[in-house]
């Protein structure tokens, strides 16, 4: 069963569920291509690995022993009977490393194993300010130095998007930086309610490029992994939509049953 929406579905936003999809997402990618690159080709599965510290965690002590001091017990008078006692103690949680992994495609030539192309699909680590986003950037300039064309999808509405010169705002882009036309490159824009584009992927002169449909692989995933039936459709969207969009979403929804 696809997805009721003729785009990105926001349900799949959600932070706690975003991981999953990414990951599945990153995989049926490799599949799709993998017919139209081999034998010069193949598409390779990697990883970054960080530590991140939550951005509005707070290092909160835990109050001290009251214990009165020695000025005021000489001017006070205290029974035999009487004792110190311990204030309650405060519950904190402090900031705690977390372990971060996200994966990326890279396109690579077969015999000589060059990375020809870079795909990544971008997290809400990667975009919130943070170790995330940080490393997420120097990565992708990094590559942009080189001669390796660079694809970076973005499917979150949450927090700005990443540093490109445009005219436009959208909910959702897809960036496509050919090394021989840099610093031009190709924008997708399109908004929550839009059919995502189909766009192709550069590899190098002279041979075919693929063309990605990441709405008919995004439905693949949703039906694959059970998301028609995971998903609870009555609870608000993650990140919020606006009352209009929620009275679309809603229709879109109604109409589906």
């Amino acid at each position: 069963m696809p997805s009721p929406f003729p785009g990105m579905n926001p349900y799949l936003e959600n932070p706690g569920m975003w991981a999953e999809v990414h990951n599945r997402l990153i995989v049926a990618i490799s599949i799709a291509l993998a017919p139209a690159l081999h034998p010069k080709y193949y598409a390779a599965i990697d990883k970054r690995t960080y530590l991140d510290t939550p951005e509005d965690s707070i290092l909160i002590g835990i109050p001290d022993v009251s214990i009165a001091s020695e000025r005021n017990l000489e001017n006070r008078s205290i029974s035999k009977q009487s004792t110190l006692t311990l204030s309650q103690p405060e519950v904190v949680t402090l900031p705690f490393p977390e372990e971060v992994t996200e994966r990326y495609l890279e396109i690579r030539e077969a015999k000589t194993n060059a990375v020809i192309t870079a795909i990544e699909i971008l997290s809400p680590k990667n975009k919130k300010k943070g170790e995330g986003k940080t490393t997420y950037l120097e990565k992708r300039q990094r590559v942009l130095s080189t001669q390796t064309h660079f694809i970076e999808i973005d499917l979150l509405r949450g927090q700005p998007p990443m540093p490109v010169i445009s005219k436009n705002h959208t909910d959702y882009r897809i960036l496509v930086s050919r090394s021989n036309t840099r610093p031009k490159a190709e924008l997708y824009g399109f908004n929550l309610f839009d059919p995502i584009p189909t766009f192709a992927v550069p590899i190098q002169s002279g041979d075919t490029e693929p063309q990605l449909d990441l709405k008919k692989l995004i439905d693949e995933v949703y039906d694959q992994s059970g998301y028609g039936f995971r998903l609870d459709y009555q609870q608000p969207v993650k990140p919020a939509l606006t009352a209009a969009e929620k009275q679309q979403v809603k229709e879109i929804l109604s109409s589906d049953r």
